[in-house]
């Protein structure tokens, strides 16, 4: 039998790390780093898949890119045991608690972020032939890459520093298949590099992908998951349709972003991977703003479509499917 003095009753009380640490099994404690492990939703994730890290606030909280769940320690409590609303998720963690420091002594660390890797530097380079082979396979020429302001890189380099600014470390990354992001007033916002499997994505800074090349002249705008997408779909030569892609399919467009798209289209669908996660992130959108959204049954998305198929048998495919969703 468990003693009830000295109980915990209040979840305020509980260390946020210790949920994180507790539940997911983490063999090292939280001192303010961030951790990449594999999903704990999806028992096929070769690769680590899920991050925890300190939000602004700096609390802990996770994402994880395999299944599309996210949030705070309640929220991965409630995936975890498919419980149906936060204050469930408290029951449990309190009990949870109070049981393991019944036989346990946890002493919180204090701590704050760990510095991280920024990207401090990078050159632009002219295309070649490489480039050419690898945007070809998507159907998209240079031309279409530099309407949107993809460029390719020769280098970038990333620098570590402590609170009052003295280098850590320093990283220079070069070779070929490196490309830079850029905004129409030459804001670099992301770096893809498609032969890293590890890390295809750097962020560099928050931005809707394709909203510098909005004209607000068409009664449609499709959201489709990603930067290349969004180009194979201009590829398509579909009329009557603009198109946006947020940093991540994972990641909801806010709604004082979306508040005056709202207000300029007739209509606003989504088009993201053919997969579980894709799906998912299409369903909160609908449920989030009411968005029809179209599921492409072919390869894994709009881009590996158009690469396996070719752009006429896409164009087939989604015509009926964009005319039923509008």
């Amino acid at each position: 039998m468990i003693s009830t003095k000295g109980l915990i009753s209040d979840l305020s009380d509980i260390p946020r790390e210790w949920v994180f640490e507790h539940y997911l099994k983490l063999t090292e404690r939280l001192s303010g780093q961030s951790l990449k492990i594999k999903s704990v939703f999806n028992v096929k994730d070769k690769v680590p898949s899920m991050c925890i890290y300190i939000d602004s606030k700096g609390h802990y909280k996770f994402k994880d890119f395999s299944s599309g769940y996210g949030g705070d320690n309640l929220s991965l409590v409630m995936h975890l045991y498919n419980l149906n609303s936060r204050g469930e998720a408290s029951k449990r963690i309190l009990d949870d608690y109070n049981v393991y420091i019944s036989n346990n002594t946890y002493v919180s660390i204090d701590y704050k972020p760990h510095s991280k890797y920024v990207v401090s530097d990078y050159e632009m380079r002219h295309w070649n032939t490489l480039d050419q082979t690898y945007w070809k396979t998507f159907k998209l020429s240079s031309s279409i890459l530099e309407k949107h302001n993809v460029y390719p890189l020769s280098f970038y380099t990333m620098i570590k520093e402590d609170d009052e600014g003295n280098l850590l470390d320093l990283i220079n990354i070069k070779g070929n298949f490196i490309y830079g992001y850029f905004r129409e007033d030459g804001t670099l916002y992301k770096i893809y590099t498609p032969k890293n499997k590890d890390n295809k994505f750097i962020k560099v800074r928050d931005y809707i992908q394709g909203f510098d090349q909005l004209e607000f002249k068409s009664k449609y705008l499709i959201i489709t998951s990603s930067l290349k997408d969004l180009m194979c779909f201009k590829r398509l030569e579909i009329n009557g349709i603009e198109t946006i892609a947020p940093d991540s399919e994972n990641s909801v467009i806010p709604e004082n972003f979306m508040k005056p798209l709202l207000d300029k289209y007739q209509k606003i669908i989504v088009l993201f991977d053919n997969d579980e996660p894709g799906l998912r992130s299409a369903d909160k959108y609908n449920k989030k703003y009411g968005f029809n959204y179209i599921n492409l049954d072919m390869s894994k998305d709009l881009s590996d479509s158009v690469k396996d198929y070719g752009i006429e048998a896409v164009r087939d495919k989604l015509f009926p499917l964009l005319k039923q969703a509008l």
